[in-house]
């Protein structure tokens, strides 16, 4: 029977194929929606580029719900300067036909873990954490009733990419983050200490553009686009590609090593805030909160991921 899963994001060129990734596994994913919050582009882009995503891959049937507009507690930081204005620069999509839909996505959030038995959804954020922890804040009863959430964000060895100390996702809405982190639901994360090793070198996007097909086009378009900001900035032979390391791990977990070890947020302090203090070193008694990934079988993912984008 397929996993069911919630995918909370903000596309972003790498959302989207992590979305496209999910969607074309329907034997083992179920999408049972997408909820958007506002992170590498502000809300009315990613709620607009989630829906040519959904579209892109014939599934104008996922329902996708507009989520929150900006952080908790602080003003929204975005990255067009790495997604471009839109935030799916590369490729021009058509605007998205199918409509957004008209509940809000932290009550579907809400709505939908309440309904379905306990333990039966997993979530998927893909950006900054703001939905999720305003959905625990609102319905402290939900977070039992998570299967699991397997999020991208973060960073230990690596450190940061959008400050000297902090990853992007956990960069913009540290509070949200600090909320999840603790809410005692299972977490797996994938951190940029494993995206980093998941580069989308020339032949693999050739290998994207010669899957013949639409998709293939529009993916290779996409990962060549971003890939000129990694590659000036860390000097790489590609661009990482971070979200689609969060549905690779659903089907395919074997291609992951990490940790069961205590991940805190940091909050309070202006030269790191956004941290993510990973006891990879077990040196701290603080209980272990998090499954915290350090490496990635990289071949594997990358084939993966054409031969499942292949499909569409």
């Amino acid at each position: 029977m397929a996993r069911r899963i919630i995918i909370d994001t903000d596309p972003g060129q790498d959302d989207a194929v992590a979305i496209l990734l999910a969607l074309a596994s329907p034997d083992e994913l179920e999408v049972v929606g997408i909820t958007c919050v506002a992170g590498n582009v502000p809300l009315a882009l990613t709620s607009a580029n989630a829906r040519k995503v959904c579209e892109l891959a014939g599934r104008a049937d996922v329902p996708v719900f507009a989520g929150c507009d900006a952080p908790l507690e602080r003003a929204l930081v975005t990255a067009e300067h790495v997604h471009g204005k839109t935030g799916l620069d590369g490729v021009e999509l058509p605007d998205p036909a199918m409509p957004l839909q008209d509940a809000h996505a932290v009550d579907f959030l809400i709505d939908t873990l309440r309904r379905e038995p306990a333990g039966s959804i997993t979530l998927c954020p893909l950006g900054p954490l703001t939905n999720i922890a305003t959905a625990f804040r609102k319905a402290p009863d939900i977070a039992g009733r998570v299967a699991e959430i397997v999020l991208m964000g973060g960073a230990y060895f690596e450190v940061g990419n959008i400050t000297p100390a902090a990853e992007f996702n956990i960069y913009v809405d540290p509070e949200a983050a600090d909320i999840v982190f603790k809410s005692g639901v299972p977490l797996v994360v994938m951190p940029l200490d494993v995206t980093h090793k998941a580069l989308v070198t020339a032949p693999r996007v050739a290998a994207f553009a010669g899957l013949g097909s639409h998709v293939g086009e529009v993916v290779a378009s996409w990962t060549h686009f971003f890939e000129r900001f990694d590659v000036a900035k860390y000097g790489s032979e590609g661009a990482p590609l971070h979200d689609p390391t969060v549905i690779a791990y659903l089907l395919q977990p074997g291609l992951f090593e990490g940790r069961h070890i205590n991940v805190e947020i940091e909050t309070q302090s202006p030269l790191t805030r956004g941290m993510t203090v990973a006891d990879w070193w077990g040196v701290t008694d603080r209980p272990a909160n998090a499954t915290f990934m350090g490496d990635i079988d990289a071949d594997g993912f990358f084939a993966l991921l054409t031969e499942r984008l292949g499909r569409l």
